[in-house]
């Protein structure tokens, strides 16, 4: 899936911040689930080029490869609902675990091509395990 090769490679290595972008329409979100110490929730909301400056920092001196293992596909007419359960990891092999979690993601067609209008993730933690319906 092409959401998930954008942002992975290895530590210090650009990740292709332009193709990220186009594949989100215009003024599309990126939501990120955030959860305090203290355990309350709250959302980060950012459009692609808010999230392209928020990881940087991070892949920088990281190295973050993330891969699909899930998806559950609802479509109607010119929308779809997709569920992506990821795995991310430290290697390209898929070792050194860094967690998984459900990406929710939004499209529209436009006739032409599909495109991210929303999505928003939230990582599995103890009391939020995947469910198994979204897992291989």
């Amino acid at each position: 899936m092409a959401l998930y090769e954008t942002i992975s490679g290895p530590a210090g290595a650009e990740r292709d911040w332009n193709r990220l972008q186009n594949l989100f329409y215009p003024g599309a979100r990126l939501l990120r689930t955030v959860v305090a110490p203290d355990g309350s929730f709250s959302i980060s909301a950012m459009d692609a080029q808010g999230f392209a400056e928020f990881a940087m920092p991070y892949f920088r001196t990281d190295a973050f490869y993330e891969r699909e293992v899930f998806r559950r596909v609802d479509g109607f007419g010119q929308m779809a609902q997709v569920f992506s359960t990821y795995e991310a990891f430290s290697a390209p092999d898929g070792t050194g675990s860094l967690g998984r979690g459900i990406n929710s993601i939004q499209l529209w067609s436009d006739g032409r091509r599909w495109w991210v209008m929303s999505l928003l993730w939230d990582d599995e933690r103890p009391g939020n395990a995947i469910p198994p319906q979204y897992l291989p």
